[in-house]
């Protein structure tokens, strides 16, 4: 039993932190309005959490970590800007015999991107 404590805090911990940029997606901006003068290239989305990880990652994490995958992906698409289109965070919850409750597991954002000059 004791084989299997440290292998599942590793996971634990890995689930809770934010995905990392890559290098070079940290100049890649996301704003609220469609840029004018800019090549599309196509939509991206990205995600962070799911119904077990999710539930040791705080809510910052879920986000952060739902943006940096976004950027990643605009970045591989040849994108420097991203418009966001929708962000969406799921919830896991469980009904019992004394009530039921729920917490925020996943995020994902999908976003249009650009190549801005």
């Amino acid at each position: 039993m004791k084989q299997w404590i440290a292998p599942f805090g590793l996971i634990l911990a890995l689930g809770c932190a934010s995905v990392q940029l890559n290098s070079g997606a940290e100049k890649v901006r996301l704003v609220q309005t469609e840029p004018k003068g800019c090549k599309y290239l196509g939509e991206a989305t990205g995600n962070q959490g799911n119904f077990f990880t999710g539930r040791w990652t705080s809510n910052a994490n879920l986000e952060t970590g739902a943006r940096n995958q976004l950027k990643n992906s605009a970045l591989t698409m040849g994108g420097n800007t991203v418009v966001l289109l929708t962000s969406r965070a799921g919830e896991t919850g469980h009904i019992g015999k004394l009530g039921g409750s729920s917490q925020q597991t996943n995020v994902t954002v999908t976003g249009a991107v650009y190549d801005c000059p």
